[in-house]
């Protein structure tokens, strides 16, 4: 699972997260034999060790090395009132499964010669990965207890935390070089402020979960989507967006809507949900003037108690944007023949917007998906598109920069079809290259296309193609 963790969005690994510790609360279920001895005496012996391993290497003492000792020694009380179960011992990432029923197998149990321990224990791995996973660690530990953790659980994690660190510093070496070591007691005294607080940095405690037609969605505090199920039911939740939006794809037998909705209070949003709904509510001309065969299908808006939604046909398509790791990955493996038509329909597109004398404002690959069935590029996410003349009243206007020309970080600059030439010239370096190091060492296609899409993304303008045409011309004549 570790593998496919990078490959989820943040609320998939929360969900399976919350899987994980529910599983592990099963595991805990078991009791601890009657005779056994307290935790606090058996955990002391194992933190002598690494105490006695410590003092016997002068050469690694530090302020560091004091503070943790002095942390273990003032605040071991916090054992007391642990009890004991049978537990797994290595409870991690690279020890959990998932099923292709969506049911969590675990494998590798480790309990350090005997299975039996705090249950608190298990839940002590974070430390001793590669990558931390605050999303899916978070779950876990809310999947746990079903709520919040009580105060008592940071106190002894913390503690756990703290003996880490001792054993990361005292033995480097022993974690895979003196780097590995390093690093996770960098992690630790960040996480806890220096051992100042008990619940880590990576604790999202404000992290809320919703679920509609067992679909779960994150959001800042409860909001009622009831209304969606005039449309069907949900199967799908896009709840990343800093514009303020969360989207929908909601199913009604074979038909299929996408519904883009402002106005709840979502996790990411970088404007207030006044502004979301405005700035949706302006969209929908844009939609209606820009109708084209790769843009999607624009259906219906409507106000719902103050706020709105935007309701579009479904596309069964793939998205181009890091945000879904997994459907880019999907995106970038297309052959080049594909990603080639890929970009042809995006350039007859943007030329439709400039003879329907629009200009392009924020796009970027998130705006960019392909429908593997359809075989045809799928546009979406144009809500920033404005009528000529446009002027940049704001600095540094919407969209990546890693699409963005240098005049939509001038104020004052004339935004123009110019403008828009540079974004395809890095839509070009996204597609057959590398979007940030524009050099023909890392192009997949020929030199000749090279020097068109390198004289699109110039900084002069007057170095660029002079119109979308001109770029679309130039192409096909050197491919």
């Amino acid at each position: 699972m570790e593998a496919a963790l990078p490959l989820m969005s943040e609320t998939e690994q929360y969900v399976l997260g919350l899987s994980a510790g529910e599983t592990l609360r099963k595991i805990h279920t078991l009791p601890a034999p009657e005779d056994i001895d307290p935790w606090r005496i058996r955990f002391e012996s194992k933190v002598a060790n690494w105490v006695a391993q410590y003092n016997s290497k002068p050469e690694i003492h530090s302020d560091i090395g004091g503070m943790l000792l002095r942390y273990l020694d003032e605040n071991k009380s916090v054992l007391d009132s642990c009890t004991q179960t049978f537990i797994h011992g290595d409870y991690n990432t690279e020890n959990i499964m998932v099923l292709p029923s969506g049911d969590i197998s675990v494998i590798d149990f480790n309990c350090f010669n005997t299975p039996h321990g705090d249950p608190w224990w298990d839940m002590n791995n974070m430390a001793w990965m590669p990558t931390m996973y605050p999303h899916f660690y978070t779950g876990q530990i809310c999947g746990y207890f079903g709520n919040e953790p009580p105060i008592e659980f940071w106190n002894v994690l913390t503690y756990y935390l703290a003996y880490d660190a001792l054993a990361a510093l005292t033995d480097p070496y022993g974690l895979n070089g003196i780097e590995d070591g390093t690093d996770i007691v960098n992690n630790i005294l960040k996480w806890t402020n220096n051992f100042s607080s008990t619940i880590p940095t990576w604790y999202l405690k404000d992290f809320y979960i919703q679920w509609m037609d067992d679909v779960p969605y994150k959001l800042k505090s409860l909001f009622d989507f009831s209304f969606l199920s005039k449309y069907g039911k949900v199967f799908k939740v896009f709840d990343d967006q800093d514009s303020g939006n969360i989207c929908f794809g909601v199913a009604d037998g074979e038909r299929k809507y996408f519904v883009k909705f402002a106005g709840a209070p979502t996790d990411r949003a970088g404007v207030s949900a006044e502004e979301a709904i405005a700035n949706l509510k302006r969209t929908v001309p844009i939609y209606r003037d820009l109708a084209h065969p790769n843009l999607i299908k624009y259906i219906s808006s409507e106000e719902i108690g103050g706020s709105f939604e935007m309701v579009f046909e479904w596309a069964n398509a793939e998205c181009m944007h890091p945000m879904y790791p997994r459907s880019r990955k999907r995106f970038l493996q297309m052959p080049l023949d594909i990603r080639l038509q890929v970009f042809d329909e995006i350039l007859a597109f943007h030329a439709h917007v400039a003879r329907q004398g629009y200009v392009a404002i924020d796009f970027y690959d998130g705006s960019i998906m392909y429908d593997f069935g359809a075989g045809k590029t799928v546009l979406c996410d144009i809500d920033f598109y404005a009528r000529k003349p446009y002027v940049n009243d704001m600095g540094r206007m919407w969209g990546s920069s890693r699409f963005m020309s240098p005049e939509e970080f001038t104020l004052g600059a004339v935004i123009d079809e110019i403008t828009n030439v540079y974004t395809m010239g890095a839509t070009a370096f996204a597609l057959f290259g590398d979007e940030r190091d524009r050099c023909i060492e890392k192009w997949k296609l020929s030199k000749d296309l090279f020097d068109i899409a390198k004289r699109a993304v110039s900084d002069e303008r007057d170095e660029r193609q002079q119109s979308i045409e001109q770029l679309i011309e130039e192409w096909r004549a050197a491919k």
